[in-house]
């Protein structure tokens, strides 16, 4: 172990204050591996350079993960059921993207490489389930005392989500170069009452 990986685990154990080995170690493989995937992409990772840079040993990391592919799915799941947790309600679509695209924004380079890797559909699975979530949220609050029927309120939530998810893609398709945020709130702004004329329309209809 080297004297860059020793201060890494300095640091960490620092930071942690208690001491678990088996969280701490995981923490140390998956924070080396987002710190070298905003350095480079995916393809150009391997189990031994993570193990270099947080100061273990390659079965270590076998100990805890299968593959490369098993620890990106267990970044994405572990912070895409944060969100989750963090959002039980959601007031507005508007709210939705921002909710859904908090990962991404703080790790835009990883993410990227991510994205452009054969383990893309881990992240667009996850990525979903945020956003389906989110605008699940968000549509149940507003058929509170409503007259919709379940698959009307299932169409009206998967529209929604599609809306959110398909943003998300679009901008990752383009780099992240462009705003997400402003166009889809400026999108939000042309389409408003939307959601509300489709469920007045429902309970029209019942």
């Amino acid at each position: 172990m080297d004297d860059t990986s020793h201060t890494y685990f300095i640091i960490l154990i620092h930071e942690k204050g208690t001491f678990d080995m088996s969280a701490f170690t995981q923490k140390a493989i998956r924070e080396a591996f987002l710190k070298l995937l905003h350095e480079k992409p995916l393809s150009k990772i391997t189990i031994r350079s993570i193990a270099e840079t947080c100061g273990i040993n390659r079965n270590t990391f076998y100990y805890y993960y299968q593959d490369l592919p098993q620890l990106v799915e267990a970044i994405i799941s572990e912070d895409a059921e944060q969100i989750i947790q963090a959002h039980p309600s959601v007031e507005s679509i508007e709210a939705c993207l921002d909710a859904a695209i908090g990962f991404a924004q703080a790790h835009r380079q990883a993410v990227l490489h991510i994205y452009r890797s054969v383990n893309r559909d881990i992240y667009e699975h996850y990525q979903w389930r945020i956003c389906d979530h989110v605008v699940s949220s968000y549509i149940d609050r507003l058929l509170t005392g409503r007259n919709v029927s379940e698959p009307d309120r299932q169409l009206i939530t998967d529209y929604a989500s599609c809306l959110c998810f398909g943003m998300i893609l679009g901008w990752l398709e383009h780099g992240m170069q462009d705003d997400v945020r402003a166009r889809f709130h400026r999108l939000c702004a042309l389409k408003q009452g939307e959601v509300e004329r489709m469920i007045a329309k429902c309970e029209e209809s019942r």
